[in-house]
């Protein structure tokens, strides 16, 4: 069993999350601007349909898990497998995509070092108020006072149990290293909406890439929450991208 010493506590893998809950929304922006965004990864980000590829802004409330209670918020690229060329049609650009980590701040050190630790994840601290009670779903990310982003959501229909993705690839790339982490998800009270979502972003340099995708006047193409989310992240292994 694999472990890692974080702050004087041991933390086994695979690691599990018990309870969260989730606001997210996803956008289709320019291609050739996402993969600027992260070249330094090495990786390719996936076009769903050509010219296109697929960001995903997401705020989590983690409620019970091995890693304490915290909030975190996410900027996620659709991105194809390393080495592998797209196939023909839109199932076939789908094939395999994981989710790569381009911003992960959270409010607390204990996650931000296992999370940089364990799997090489972008964390860094910030205040990250949230409301998740409300009709709209809300959060933002804030710097000595100063906000980054702000994101709304509006929560649409019921989904069937067992709705969502039950496995994905995680990739991150930090200190110049791509790593790929397995990540299985198991969500239940989902909801979802085509639009749905408001972005209004601030002066942090993450909020100036977004705004280059156009985020700050695009209309998402899907919004979700999700009420109750358990995962389990496996350990990371290096990718040559």
């Amino acid at each position: 069993m694999q472990a890692h010493a974080i702050q004087g506590e041991r933390v086994t893998l695979p690691v599990r999350i018990r309870d969260a809950a989730v606001g997210s929304a996803m956008f289709a922006v320019p291609a050739g601007a996402a993969q600027a965004v992260i070249g330094y990864s090495g990786l390719e980000v996936a076009e769903p349909l050509p010219g296109r590829a697929v960001c995903s802004l997401a705020f989590v409330r983690y409620a019970d898990g091995d890693l304490g209670p915290y909030h975190e918020f996410a900027v996620a690229f659709l991105v194809r497998p390393p080495g592998e060329p797209p196939s023909p049609g839109i199932r076939g650009r789908l094939r395999g995509v994981g989710a790569f980590i381009h911003w992960l701040p959270v409010n607390q050190e204990f996650t931000l070092e296992a999370g940089r630790t364990i799997w090489g994840f972008p964390k860094e601290i910030a205040d990250i108020p949230m409301d998740l009670t409300g009709r709209v779903q809300r959060c933002a990310v804030r710097f000595g006072g100063r906000t980054a982003i702000e994101v709304a959501v509006k929560p649409g229909v019921p989904m069937p149990s067992g709705a969502g993705a039950p496995s994905v690839d995680a990739y991150s790339c930090l200190d110049g290293v791509t790593r790929r982490t397995p990540w299985t998800l198991t969500p239940s009270e989902v909801r979802t909406r085509p639009g749905g979502a408001k972005v209004v972003l601030g002066d942090h340099p993450v909020a100036e890439e977004l705004r280059g995708l156009g985020l700050d006047r695009a209309r998402a193409l899907t919004t979700s929450t999700v009420g109750h989310l358990q995962m389990v992240f496996e350990g990371a292994e290096e990718v040559r991208a």
